[in-house]
């Protein structure tokens, strides 16, 4: 089970990082107004979820350490609304500036929350 979790943290890894990564190559576009959300972020963030709530279930099945679920709860709530704005606006040519720099804020609070709430 440690190496299946552990195969599941990299792939939310890598789904963060693909989030991350498609609003930094977009921000020059941000600046002329021309930024769009790319595929690779709405692939993103649907990799948080499915392997955020499978990570939640095998520390639920584990005998692990106790699991923050206000944590949880918070870091779920911020990837709904980063989830929902992308999914949304995913077709549009362009999306505002502010749409754009609230999930590229939304995205990095989330990694904060992961990382210092303990």
């Amino acid at each position: 089970m440690t190496v299946l979790t552990h195969i599941f943290v990299g792939l939310h890894i890598i789904g963060i990082a693909s989030l991350l990564g498609g609003f930094l190559t977009q921000m020059k576009a941000m600046g002329a107004g021309t930024a769009r959300f790319v595929p690779a972020m709405l692939h993103g963030a649907l990799t948080m979820l499915v392997t955020g709530v499978l990570l939640v279930g095998f520390r639920e099945m584990g005998d692990g350490a106790p699991l923050n679920h206000v944590k949880i709860g918070v870091k779920l709530a911020v990837l709904f609304v980063v989830l929902a704005l992308v999914y949304v606006k995913r077709d549009e040519e362009h999306v505002g500036k502010g749409v754009f720099v609230t999930v590229g804020g939304l995205t990095v609070a989330n990694i904060f929350i992961a990382v210092l709430w303990h």
